[in-house]
């Protein structure tokens, strides 16, 4: 699991609990359907394709932690938050692991 998080700028379960248990801006960003489907209490769905155009959602937040099924669009949406200057970004990896921190 660590090479793939890596890979895509994921982090360690330590500092995905800090984030999250510090109040990080949670957001999921599979479909609709998905989110629909199960997600984690207090995220906000913003579908990958809709990143770009909803990024006045994302400032002011002091940690943003970006997640949805496997890690891959989380990766994607890191990566357009960062292009537009947001360096408070992580991926969660999928919307389960976010989902377990907070359950603890």
């Amino acid at each position: 699991m660590g090479i793939f998080n890596n890979m895509f700028g994921g982090n360690s379960n330590d500092n995905l609990a800090k984030l999250v248990n510090g109040g990080a801006f949670l957001v999921d960003v599979r479909t609709p359907e998905e989110f629909a489907e199960g997600n984690v209490i207090e995220s906000t769905n913003i579908p990958l394709d809709q990143v770009a155009v909803n990024l006045d959602k994302f400032k002011g937040k002091e940690n943003i932690v970006v997640f949805c099924r496997s890690g891959n669009r989380s990766g994607q949406a890191k990566n357009i938050l960062e292009q537009n200057g947001f360096a408070n970004v992580t991926n969660g990896g999928t919307w389960q692991d976010v989902n377990e921190v907070i359950n603890k």
